[in-house]
C-alpha cells in the first residue's frame, strides 16, 4: 500500500485547499445546479412524487437517480427511483456528475491533473527497468505490476495525458453544445475502472527504436496514441511525446500552496 502514490490527491496541499476544500472551485457545478435544465428535472420529480418543489432540490433529486443506477450496475433490477427519470432527464444529470468530475478531477484546473505526474513517471520507471533488464538480457524482474486506486486515481492519470479533452471547457451554461463531448465520467472510470500499459520486445524491426513498443487499453479497450493516432507506438516516441512531464512536473513543487496571499480563484 503507497497512498502517497495511489491517493496523491490526498497528500497535494495545492489541491485539497484550492479544489477538494473550496467551494468556489465548484461554482460550475453549483450553477448547473441552479440552472434551467436542472429546474426541468426537479419540477417532474417533484410532480411525480406529489411534493412542492420547493421541497426538493439538485443534490436530493441525484441521490435519488445515483440509487437507480447503482441497483441497475450492481443488482440488474430496475429500482422503483428509475420512473420517476426520462432519458432526457438522465442526460441532465449525467451532465451535472460530470462537470463535477471535470472540475474536481479533470481539465477544470491544472493541479488537478499535475498532481498524478507522481503516478505517471513511476509507471515509467517500472518501463524503463523493464527494456534496460531486457537488453541486458536479464530476466524481467517485474513481467507484471498492479496498482490499485480509485476513479480519482485514474480520472487525473488520463487528464495529465490528454485523453478526452473537449475542445470547449464543460460549464453550466453550455449543456446543449456539450451534448457530443468526449469528457463522459461513466464511459471514461466506470466500475472497476483499469488502465493498462503493454510494453512489446519485438525481435524482427528494422531499426532499434522499434524494438520497444507500447499498447494502452483502458476498460480492456485499446487506445490510440495522440501523437501517431495509432494504437501502438515505440516507447522512444512515446516517452518523446512526454518528455516535458517525465522531466519536468515535480510533485513537491506542483503542490505546495502559494506563499503569497492571494484568491484560490487567482491561483487556480
Amino acid at each position: 500500500v503507497n497512498d502517497s502514490l495511489m491517493r496523491f490527491f490526498d497528500r497535494c496541499a495545492k489541491f485539497v485547499a484550492l479544489v477538494e476544500e473550496n467551494d468556489a472551485a465548484m461554482c460550475q457545478v453549483n450553477a448547473f445546479k441552479e440552472g434551467p435544465e436542472m429546474a426541468k428535472v426537479l419540477e417532474k420529480v417533484a410532480s411525480a412524487l406529489c411534493l412542492p418543489v420547493e421541497e426538493l432540490n439538485a443534490d436530493l433529486v441525484q441521490v435519488a437517480f445515483l440509487t437507480c443506477s447503482y441497483e441497475l450496475a450492481v443488482k440488474n433490477v430496475t429500482s422503483p427511483w428509475c420512473s420517476l427519470f426520462t432519458e432526457e432527464d438522465a442526460k441532465v444529470l449525467e451532465y451535472l456528475n460530470d462537470l463535477k468530475q471535470y472540475w474536481k478531477r479533470g481539465y477544470g484546473y491544472d493541479i488537478n491533473s499535475r498532481s498524478s505526474c507522481i503516478l505517471f513517471q513511476d509507471i515509467f520507471q517500472h518501463l524503463n527497468k523493464a527494456v534496460e533488464e531486457s537488453k541486458s538480457s536479464k530476466p524481467i524482474s517485474s513481467p507484471l505490476i498492479v496498482q490499485v486506486g480509485h476513479a480519482e486515481t485514474l480520472q487525473p492519470l488520463l487528464a495529465l495525458m490528454g485523453f478526452f479533452k473537449d475542445d470547449e471547457p464543460l460549464r453550466a451554461n453550455n449543456y446543449v453544445r456539450q451534448t457530443d463531448r468526449k469528457f463522459r465520467s461513466g464511459q471514461i472510470v466506470p466500475y472497476a475502472a483499469n488502465l493498462v500499459f503493454v510494453l512489446y520486445h519485438c525481435d524482427q524491426v528494422k531499426t532499434s527504436e522499434e524494438e520497444y513498443q507500447v499498447q494502452m487499453l483502458l476498460n480492456e479497450k485499446l487506445m490510440s496514441f495522440h501523437h501517431l493516432n495509432e494504437t501502438i507506438s515505440t516507447y522512444a516516441d512515446l516517452k518523446d511525446y512526454y518528455k516535458d512531464i517525465l522531466e519536468n512536473c515535480h510533485f513537491k513543487e506542483e503542490c505546495e500552496l502559494p506563499k503569497i496571499n492571494i484568491t484560490a480563484v487567482d491561483e487556480l
